[in-house]
């Protein structure tokens, strides 16, 4: 006799049910909310913006929909998901004063509202980064184990006319924001601290916009945190321009930089001239040797005199992988790539790996795509602005709820599909008992362990 499981049950359906909250492991978050301080201090700084009489709070507007999208959202309707939860978020504003707030705030004085904001979220960051002690971003950093800033560019298409939306040099029509992430490490993920909305058709290595967006991150850091070589700005070859390392390395700021390097003129003409002695092997993200990758310090080859003062630069040399293309500089069939560092100390090795695990930055933007970032909602360029803080928001409650309540579990390093799937999103019932409410989680949720224990 065959026996198989089946396929799946029949069961009764109705629309009876009552205490029941579908997305109860988000409470975790607004744990985090209070604990943060982030939605007080938006209040607080968003007081001139709010209206006499109004009901609803503008800092608990602004982290209601971060909550909407860091539990699964991508638009203002949204967080109708958390309306109907009341035990559990609160009350929520309706979708015409959400509209409201954003309209004053992206129309009345906009660039102190989004100043405004900033500021908060600097202070709740400080607040979160010490209560962590040696979990956060800062244990440990020095100048041979800097606090990592990584920026990088990306292309958001916009599918109607919004203002300043431009033609992107991939031939699609949106925006081309410039983003910064502080990296947690390999043991973690990342936070967000800057995002430059900026037309389409914005140029990729503009000194300019790189300068705003690190001075804009530098603020979002505790005092005593904003200058010296214990900070290193890691970027791709978009920052490797002249404007932005002598920013860099102005004497009052004098940071740590990591950056692309662009191989033609010089560098392309040195290549051949590198002695086999000369090569040493390359690591990988762990540290251990790779085969079929080489680096090389160039830097008394070169003429730097036009560069800042104790630039290094590095060449790396590999077996191309399947499929990869070479560049009409690239030599005897290997791929050839290079960075510029002012790091003094550390195996070429590390200094060159360090550099290359600014593709995690990447995946912060990816992330952030999956958390509203992919969809501007507004025709406004500036209401847009404010949407993106939203979003930075939505990131970080996520990325300080892994630091302080996951960190030593498998949940640190989740990305935002994977925490809502097995947390976030997990069930529960609303039970009252001697003027007590209590959320009482599914049982059989896989996660729920680690959801209670965080």
């Amino acid at each position: 006799m065959n026996y198989f499981t089946g396929f799946y049950p029949s069961v009764r359906v109705d629309g009876a049910g009552d205490g029941v909250v579908s997305q109860a492991g988000g409470a975790i978050l607004t744990s985090m909310l209070k604990g943060s301080g982030i939605t007080a201090g938006l209040s607080g700084t968003l007081e001139p913006w709010r209206k006499p009489f109004a009901i609803h709070n503008p800092g608990k507007i602004l982290t209601d929909l971060a909550l909407s999208l860091a539990t699964g959202g991508d638009a203002v309707s949204d967080v109708d998901r958390l309306r109907n939860q009341p035990e559990v978020y609160g009350r929520v504003a309706s979708d015409p004063t959400i509209s409201r707030l954003f309209k004053i705030l992206a129309t009345v004085k906009p660039a102190k509202a989004l100043s405004a904001i900033n500021t908060a979220r600097a202070a709740a960051r400080a607040h979160v980064w010490a209560h962590a002690g040696q979990d956060s971003p800062l244990h440990g950093v020095s100048t041979e184990n800097p606090l990592t800033i990584d920026i990088d560019a990306s292309l958001l298409n916009s599918h109607s006319e919004k203002e300043d939306a431009r033609p992107t040099w991939k031939k699609g029509f949106g925006f081309h924001p410039l983003c910064s992430f502080i990296d947690h490490g390999i043991l973690g993920t990342g936070e967000p601290l800057v995002t430059l909305l900026r037309p389409g058709n914005a140029g990729s290595n503009t000194a300019a916009d790189h300068i705003q967006v690190v001075k804009d991150s530098l603020k979002q850091l505790p005092e005593g945190y904003r200058a010296g070589r214990k900070i290193m700005i890691r970027t791709d070859s978009a920052g490797g321009t002249h404007d932005f390392l002598n920013w860099l390395t102005a004497k009052h700021r004098n940071l740590s930089y990591s950056v692309g390097f662009p191989i033609h003129g010089a560098v392309a003409d040195v290549l051949p001239l590198i002695p086999k002695n000369g090569w040493t092997s390359a690591y990988d993200s762990n540290r251990f040797e790779r085969d079929g990758a080489w680096i090389a310090d160039i830097t008394g080859m070169l003429d730097l005199s036009a560069w800042p003062a104790g630039m290094r630069v590095i060449v790396r040399r590999e077996v191309p992988h399947v499929g990869a293309q070479l560049r009409i500089t690239d030599i005897d069939g290997h791929r050839y790539t290079a960075i510029a560092t002012n790091q003094k100390k550390g195996q070429l090795a590390v200094l060159e790996v360090r550099h290359r695990l600014r593709a995690r930055c990447e995946d912060r933007i990816r992330n952030a795509k999956d958390t509203g970032f992919a969809n501007l909602p507004f025709k406004s360029f500036t209401a847009n602005e404010l949407w993106c803080h939203v979003v930075m928001l939505a990131a970080e409650i996520m990325a300080w709820t892994q630091m302080v309540a996951f960190t030593g579990t498998k949940a640190r390093r989740w990305e935002p599909k994977k925490l809502r799937a097995r947390l976030f999103e997990i069930g529960g019932k609303i039970a009252s008992h001697a003027r007590r409410t209590t959320l009482q989680l599914a049982s059989t949720a896989p996660d729920v362990a680690l959801l209670l224990k965080g």
